[in-house]
């Protein structure tokens, strides 16, 4: 009885071959505009339903679009598997019959005697259950590789997304560096106007000036981080890495609560392709096993012939022949080395199963875990850091007016306040990341 494919592949090649039909669509239409100008723009909101940004925003979602309909790397997969799909027909075909003719050169220069040939057609016919394996083997592997390709496609939606949360973090950052040297400039308009009065030293003015500077420089430095940023996003696409996109929302969505982690365990086990793949090749590599045993015995070769050479005169009636061969499998000494291999290379693959499946059950444990953290300190700016380091600054700016504390106090305070404030953007970008390999390393795909 052969291994029979489960219903988990049939699922998984449809996909793939959608995937395919999408990226080879896309490469057919390179006049269109770019793909994220031709999406409507859908996040989710703190509760977790849909909600349409502004049609001038850029969404995650659109990005992974983009990412799937036309990234090359995919359409590469998906052609691979094409091709290992092929195969089941090729291998379980039966061979080309054979033809073969034979001619007595003397008897037709001879008029006594009658022209002398021979005509044989032949038929090799495998030994019964050999071409079901070979079929078995070709469709394991077509398997294989149809969970490869959407492997690829979780990997590329993975990356798409962090890429994005890249785009979105440099975006927030550009513009708390612009609030700030908006406030610098009314720090130092305030610290020129009391110099002039003879209250503060011309030290304070020129510390402003030195944290102007130092913003504007950072200005610079992301500018650059920025253009990376698109340049990525676009490649990702198959676009031009110059070509404009749409800004980033001012702020992520909240992603809906992680499952307790045995749960994510079950759905990575179910629905990894990786794990699928590799119990394809294992399900191939038995069906590889079965028809090493199978080679012990013989393959037929059906002949059928009509030879006047042996028929002339009195045996004319003996025209007319048929003929059954067969190869001798005496040769054990490669059919028991042909089974240990095939024996080996499925311990292989069960070893490497096993291995990898441990591997899937710590990435999840630690997957679910920063997830967890990220949220606690997505919490902790929001309800501490961020609104105490605001009333920091207000509290310095009322006492440097009042003259209670030096100018370098109200820097500090605003240094403070922007370096929280970039930080507790990054703990938003790292926390869509964190669920951006989470869903990857469980299979699911946004």
């Amino acid at each position: 009885m052969t291994p029979s494919l489960p219903r988990s592949l049939e699922f998984a090649v449809a996909l793939v071959a959608a995937l395919f039909c999408a990226a080879a669509n896309a490469g057919a239409q390179e006049s269109i505009a770019p793909v994220v100008r031709l999406l409507a723009p859908v996040a989710s909101g703190d509760d977790g339903k849909a909600v349409l940004l502004p049609a001038n925003v850029l969404s995650v979602e659109d990005v992974v679009r983009g990412v799937v309909a036309r990234n090359q790397t995919l359409a590469q997969m998906s052609a691979a598997w094409q091709a290992a799909s092929t195969r089941y027909r090729q291998v379980t075909s039966p061979d080309d019959p054979m033809l073969s003719s034979m001619v007595a050169p003397n008897s037709f220069s001879s008029r006594s005697v009658e022209p002398g040939y021979r005509i044989e057609i032949s038929q090799k016919i495998l030994w019964p259950g050999k071409k079901a394996l070979r079929g078995d083997m070709a469709q394991a592997e077509a398997g294989a590789a149809g969970d490869d390709a959407e492997d690829m496609r979780l990997q590329l939606v993975e990356m798409a997304r962090n890429a994005y949360y890249d785009y979105f973090l440099v975006a927030r950052s550009a513009a708390v560096n612009e609030e700030t040297l908006k406030l610098l400039g009314e720090f130092r308009a305030n610290a020129e106007t009391r110099f002039r009065t003879g209250q503060i030293p011309q030290q304070d003015i020129l510390q402003a000036d030195v944290e102007i500077g130092k913003q504007r420089e950072r200005s610079i430095i992301l500018e650059r981080m920025r253009r990376v940023a698109v340049a990525r996003l676009n490649t990702l696409m198959h676009q031009e890495p110059t070509e404009p996109l749409l800004a980033p929302p001012e702020k992520l969505p909240r992603g809906e609560p992680v499952p307790a982690a045995p749960q994510l365990l079950a759905l990575a086990l179910a629905r990894r392709p990786d794990l699928r793949a590799l119990e394809m090749r294992i399900a191939g590599d038995r069906a590889a096993l079965a028809l090493a045993v199978k080679d012990y015995w013989p393959d037929l070769e059906v002949a059928a012939a009509y030879d006047t050479i042996m028929g002339n005169g009195p045996m004319r009636d003996l025209a007319p022949q048929i003929g059954l061969r067969m190869n001798l499998p005496v040769r054990t000494g490669k059919r028991h080395a042909a089974v240990a291999e095939a024996q080996a290379k499925i311990s292989q693959r069960c070893a490497e199963l096993a291995a990898k499946i441990d591997l899937v059950k710590f990435q999840v444990q630690e997957a679910y875990e920063q997830i967890v953290e990220s949220e606690r300190i997505i919490q902790l700016y929001e309800t501490k850091i961020l609104p105490q380091s605001e009333e920091n600054v207000k509290a310095a700016q009322n006492a440097y007016v009042t003259g209670k504390t030096p100018f370098v106090s109200l820097i500090e305070a605003q240094r403070s306040l922007v370096a929280q404030r970039d930080r507790s953007f990054e703990a938003a970008a790292d926390a869509s990341r964190r669920r951006a390999t989470l869903d990857r390393l469980i299979g699911q795909s946004p």
